[in-house]
């Protein structure tokens, strides 16, 4: 189990990267790609913007929107998982770190209210 949280939404960006290079290019793929990848990277650099918040109003909003993006990544995921049944092996992991992620940002946002 990784606590280093920083370092966990980076590992996590890094996974869906490596499993969506795995895929072949189609538009279709393309498209949920390039969304997975933007949302996936995205958790851990909002996550980074709240450590840096200017107070905690600003570090709760920061950390409303990593989880926000952690949803997304969540969805993104599904659908891959859909269109590439045959990968679940390698998908559902992917999106069971991503619930994991979202809970943990779900409990910080809960603490600091």
């Amino acid at each position: 189990m990784m606590f280093d949280l920083e370092k966990r939404t980076t590992e996590f960006a890094k996974a869906v990267i490596r499993m969506c290079k795995r895929l072949s290019r189609n538009p279709m793929n393309d498209r949920l790609v390039g969304q997975v990848v933007g949302s996936a990277g995205s958790i851990g650099a909002n996550y980074r913007e709240a450590n840096d918040a200017l107070g905690k109003k600003d570090f709760i909003q920061r950390m409303k929107i990593s989880r926000r993006e952690a949803k997304e990544s969540h969805h993104w995921l599904e659908l891959i998982l859909e269109a590439h049944s045959d990968k679940g092996l390698e998908i559902k992991p992917l999106i069971e770190e991503c619930d994991q992620l979202k809970k943990i940002l779900s409990s910080i946002i809960s603490k600091s209210q």
